[in-house]
């Protein structure tokens, strides 16, 4: 079994257009994937830990993970992953796969797969809240996927976080950032409104701060629970991750995005929905990713002969006690 590193995913440089493209197949071909709800703990502190196991058919047959992420505030950074990667044909186990790299690309190319999806034809601002490295994937995914218009992107001033998100984008002709105080100026006049914060106590925007037409992208699902109730549809990554939501009884229009690219549900029907788009995080996006970037190591024999070889001498005997 190998050992794959958080630098050896990084060093293959995979391209935000790549990242979209094993997204959008993926999203596609939900239905034929077996995907338990995720386990998740509660611990004191706002920690968690979620287990998230699945099985999905790849081009090279099919394959079965488990992701353990974890959450703990005084870390840093707070969230971490693992996914442990097996053959679930021969049930052999190919790999112990840092998981943050693949975690923050596949949350952000999904992100931008529901921006695409749901939000106004044409759309040309969108409001940012929670400036960290989700909010960074999504944001160079979506200025990789639209190259045909500029996009104007208002960052919510947190600490310096504004400034170095803009910074780090500076080379990108097609974006025009703009730093607002306030959620209100955010979201006011944004016709998406994407939150990468991992944690808020309450709601934090009034409902009249909300535009028709609005696509809202709560991509850690907190803060925006208000919406729930007068927001015209509600999509899910998948419905056994959000049927536990305190209002989903009271989602004026539900469905699975899935349902939407696959033509068994309608998505955007006009210009004057307001739409939310709660993405969970499901296991088969980052088992996906990690099948991928498995058979782009092993592409390559003198990188894959790098990577550490754990033994774990697993017993050989039917009773071994």
């Amino acid at each position: 079994m190998k050992i794959v590193g958080f630098e050896d995913i990084a060093n293959l440089k995979i391209s935000p257009r790549v990242c979209y493209e094993w997204t959008e197949r993926m999203i596609a071909d939900k239905a034929a994937a077996f995907l338990p709800a995720k386990t998740h703990m509660n611990l004191p502190g706002n920690v968690f830990c979620n287990v998230m196991p699945g099985i999905i058919d790849t081009p090279y047959g099919k394959m079965g993970g488990v992701k353990v992420v974890t959450r703990y505030p005084e870390r840093r950074p707070s969230l971490d992953s693992k996914i442990l990667l097996f053959d679930a044909q021969t049930g052999e186990f190919l790999s112990l796969m840092d998981g943050n790299w693949i975690t923050a690309y596949r949350t952000g190319a999904v992100a931008v797969h529901s921006i695409l999806t749901f939000a106004k034809k044409n759309f040309t601002t969108l409001g940012f809240i929670g400036l960290g490295n989700v909010s960074r994937t999504t944001m160079l995914i979506l200025a990789s996927m639209i190259t045909d218009r500029k996009l104007v992107v208002k960052l919510l001033r947190y600490k310096d976080q504004a400034e170095d998100f803009a910074d780090r984008f500076k080379d990108f002709d097609n974006i025009e950032f703009r730093i607002v105080d306030s959620v209100e100026e955010c979201i006011k006049g944004s016709e998406v409104v994407v939150s990468g914060a991992t944690y808020f106590e309450d709601d934090i925007a009034r409902d009249d701060w909300f535009d028709e037409g609005v696509l809202v992208v709560p991509i850690h699902t907190r803060g925006f629970t208000n919406c729930d109730l007068f927001f015209d549809k509600v999509f899910a990554d998948d419905t056994g991750h959000v049927q536990d939501f305190k209002n989903f009884s009271r989602f004026k229009s539900f469905a699975e995005v899935c349902d939407v690219v696959c033509n068994r549900a309608p998505g955007r029907e006009s210009d004057r929905e307001r739409i939310l788009a709660y993405n969970i995080g499901v296991s088969i996006h980052d088992i996906n990713y990690a099948v991928h970037i498995y058979h782009l190591l092993l592409q390559d024999q003198q990188a894959f002969s790098k990577l550490t070889d754990s033994n774990m001498k697993e017993p050989v005997e039917k009773f071994w006690v």
